[in-house]
C-alpha cells in the first residue's frame, strides 16, 4: 500500500486492533526473563555461565505457535525437545521500554524456553520503519539453566494453585501495560463499558472443580 493512503492514523488504527485482539480476545502469554549480564558471573575461557541472573519475571501477551516435540536419541536414551514460536506486537514492546535479546529466556506453560532467534516478523506495507511484529523461536531448556518455578497457567494435570487459569480480565488499553494510540491522542473516546472478565462463579462445572462465567452471565 502506498504512504498515500497509510499514514500515521492509519498505522495506530491497525495497532490498536491488532493489540485489542492480542490482550482483550486470545489471552495467550508468555513470562519473559531477561539476563542480567552485569551481574551474571561468566567464565573467562568457556564464555559461559553456571549460574545466570535474571530480572524479575515480565507478562508479555502475544500469540503462541506451538510444534511438535521432537524427539532424540542420545547416549543417555530418549530425549523430547519442544519449541515453540511467540508472536510479539512490536508496539506493545515499543510502548513499554522492553529490549528482547537472544539468549534471554521465557516460560510458556510449565516449559522454559531459550530465544534462539528474534526475527521482524512483518512491517506495515513496506515501510521499513513500522515493525508490526517480531517472531521470537524458543526451544526447551534444561532446568539447571533457569531454576525458576512455572507461572501458571501450567497444565489441567496439576492440582496446586493457579495450574489452570479461572480469571481472564480484558484490558482496553485501561492498564499500566496496554497503551491504546487512539485513546491516547484523543481520536476516540473511550468507551463506557468495564473492563470485561471471565471469572469463577462458585459453581462446579469442569475438571478443576471451578465453573466461569462469561462477562457475568449467570
Amino acid at each position: 500500500m502506498a504512504r498515500l493512503f497509510l499514514s500515521q492514523k492509519e498505522v495506530d488504527f491497525f495497532s490498536d486492533i491488532t493489540k485489542e485482539f492480542i490482550k482483550d480476545v486470545a489471552g495467550q502469554k508468555i513470562y519473559y526473563y531477561k539476563v542480567r549480564e552485569d551481574l551474571t558471573k561468566t567464565n573467562t575461557i568457556y564464555e559461559e555461565a553456571i549460574e545466570k541472573i535474571f530480572n524479575p519475571p515480565l507478562e508479555l501477551e502475544c500469540l503462541i505457535e506451538w510444534n511438535p516435540s521432537e524427539v532424540k536419541t542420545n547416549q543417555f536414551g530418549l530425549e523430547t525437545v519442544k519449541t515453540v514460536n511467540a508472536y510479539i506486537h512490536s508496539r506493545d514492546i515499543l510502548d513499554r521500554n522492553i529490549i528482547l535479546k537472544e539468549g534471554d529466556y521465557f516460560s510458556y506453560g510449565s516449559y522454559f524456553f531459550e530465544i534462539t532467534s528474534l526475527i521482524i516478523d512483518k512491517i506495515a506495507a513496506g515501510q521499513v520503519e513500522r515493525t508490526i511484529s517480531y517472531k521470537i523461536v524458543g526451544k526447551q531448556t534444561r532446568i539447571q539453566h533457569i531454576n525458576k518455578q512455572p507461572i501458571g497457567p501450567t497444565s489441567e494435570h496439576f492440582t496446586d494453585e493457579g495450574s489452570i487459569q479461572v480469571l481472564f480480565e480484558q484490558q482496553r488499553g485501561r492498564t499500566e501495560t496496554d497503551k491504546r494510540q487512539l485513546l491516547e491522542d484523543g481520536v476516540i473516546d473511550k468507551t463506557i463499558n468495564t473492563k470485561n472478565k471471565i471469572s469463577a462463579d462458585g459453581s462446579v462445572k469442569s475438571i478443576n472443580k471451578i465453573g466461569t462465567s462469561f462477562y457475568g452471565d449467570e
